[in-house]
């Protein structure tokens, strides 16, 4: 009976596929390791980071180029067109000649009211000779009839024909006036017969031919349209009516230009017209956006993608629109007050961080130290009874961790009573503070409490350890991804915005 060895290629072979097969399952293990690792780390919640930085709030709306003053020329008198002396995109000048109408029938008749005129004219010389003869007569006959020479009678006959040359006098007068009249007509109509510039600019159209008639007998026929200034544009941008509330005249417009698509333009809100216009339901409004085009580059007629800069919000805390929108199973019941330790602070904090914006003396920061001492003690002795029942109320409002949350229902006019009471309320608080601010003081006071007290509040969950804690905080503008915020929370704070699904 022979005994087999193994070669030791064979021997190597087998510890190699040992070693490999010892290595797979320390690498798995340590992989399973880290997940679960990464799962305890993570815990239960998915958050997002509040973050101090700017928040751009923006309408969009289209609209068209066009310049400021865009002048038709056209003609009030009918002829054919001899000159046409400009074209597309020629500048031209205030008083410059771009045409001329067919002037020859207008000087025949300048001609024919200048005979009648000379007629006129003529037979006044004929009335006036006869109005002598005839006062001399009169003169004559009347010394005659004190002589008891002549008969009265003829007395009469010689002032009546006085009276009538006078009247032969005064319609040659009169008829010398309208050939006058209607001479000036003529001669206005036949310098009307060249078409002049009305203002400096550029032509954009041209209607009219060399040998084309036009015909004024209703309304002036269109002969040009000439923009007065390319230097200065405006885009008629058509707002829808749910935007038009936040459109201000003196906001920033920027827009691009389908013929530009590498360029971004800037303009200025310059006019918000009440001329609403409705196409298949959809309301809009015009607003006028004025651009500088100093260098000529955009054109009139241009379709433009615009958008107003109705606000925007630089260096505030934001946080992920996400966190405003999570809501913990059962929140409908919980609307009892986040342990956070921190008491009624919501409205106190804000009134207290406003303060130091005010740079107060040490007088009036006392003052102002002892008013919101007293109403933080006002507000814990009111909400402590009402948390044990499940709910706080501060000011008939539902709070949350020391917030104010104002909850509005029912009519516009409940709510105005409201936030009057409110604002009574305050100021009654802070009477003997508001006292020793001078004017400017005051103003930004009575601003800051009357937007504190109208500002919407919203809760949030501030993660603190591993559990979520419930915090109220005002909601400002929003850009449609992050919101401005401020109470309660801190740059770099961790807002809950889900749960993560349970780890096996």
């Amino acid at each position: 009976m022979s005994t087999s060895r193994k070669t030791p290629a064979a021997r190597l072979v087998r510890r190699i596929a040992v070693l490999a097969v010892l290595a797979a399952v320390a690498v798995a293990g340590y992989w399973y390791w880290q997940q679960r690792a990464a799962a305890g780390e993570g815990g239960t919640w998915r958050t997002t980071a509040v973050e101090r930085g700017d928040i751009r709030v923006a309408i969009s709306a289209t609209g068209t180029l066009s310049a400021i003053s865009t002048v038709t020329v056209g003609s009030q008198i009918s002829g054919q067109v001899t000159d046409v002396l400009v074209d597309y995109n020629d500048k031209v000048e205030k008083n410059q000649v771009i045409a001329r109408i067919d002037p020859s029938s207008y000087e025949a008749r300048m001609v024919q009211g200048a005979a009648q005129i000379a007629n006129a004219e003529a037979a006044l010389r004929q009335a006036q000779a006869t109005l002598r003869n005839a006062e001399l007569d009169y003169q004559r006959k009347s010394e005659l009839v004190a002589q008891q020479l002549v008969a009265r009678s003829d007395v009469d006959l010689a002032r009546a024909a006085r009276d009538q040359a006078q009247a032969q006098v005064n319609a040659a007068q009169a008829t010398i006036r309208q050939q006058s009249a209607t001479t000036q007509t003529t001669r206005i109509d036949l310098e009307r017969t060249v078409i002049r510039s009305p203002v400096n600019g550029v032509v954009l159209t041209r209607s009219i031919e060399p040998g084309q008639t036009v015909a004024a007998s209703l309304q002036a026929p269109e002969l040009f349209k000439i923009a007065e200034d390319l230097g200065k544009m405006q885009i008629e941008l058509a707002v829808d009516e749910s935007d038009i509330g936040q459109v201000k005249v003196g906001q920033g417009v920027s827009f691009t230009a389908d013929a530009f698509p590498d360029r971004q333009f800037r303009g200025t809100v310059e006019q918000v017209r009440l001329s609403a216009t409705t196409t298949n339901n959809v309301v809009t409004y015009p607003v006028i956006v004025t651009v500088d085009n100093s260098d000529g580059t955009l054109l009139p007629g241009l379709t433009v993608n615009a958008e107003i800069e109705v606000s925007k919000r630089n260096g505030v805390l934001k946080v992920s629109n996400a966190a405003l929108r999570y809501k913990p199973a059962g929140e409908e019941d919980a609307d009892a007050p986040a342990a956070s330790g921190r008491g009624p602070g919501g409205m106190a904090d804000d009134l207290v961080r406003f303060a130091a914006e005010l740079r107060l003396t040490p007088a009036q920061q006392a003052e102002f130290d002892k008013a919101i001492a007293a109403m933080r003690q006002r507000i814990a002795a009111r909400m402590a009874p009402q948390a044990a029942e499940g709910g706080n109320r501060l000011f008939g409002g539902r709070g949350g961790g020391g917030g104010m949350r104002i909850v509005m229902g029912g009519s516009g006019d409940a709510q105005g009573q409201m936030r009057q009471r409110m604002v009574e309320r305050m100021n009654q608080q802070f009477a003997a503070f508001r006292a020793t601010l001078d004017a400017a003081q005051q103003k930004q006071w009575d601003a800051q409490i009357s937007a504190l007290i109208g500002a919407k509040r919203a809760p949030l969950y501030k993660l603190v350890g591993d559990k979520p804690q419930r915090v109220m905080v005002r909601v400002g503008v929003s850009d449609g991804s992050n919101t401005e915020i401020s109470g309660d929370v801190r740059e770099g704070d961790q807002i809950v915005t889900g749960e993560r699904a349970a780890q096996e």
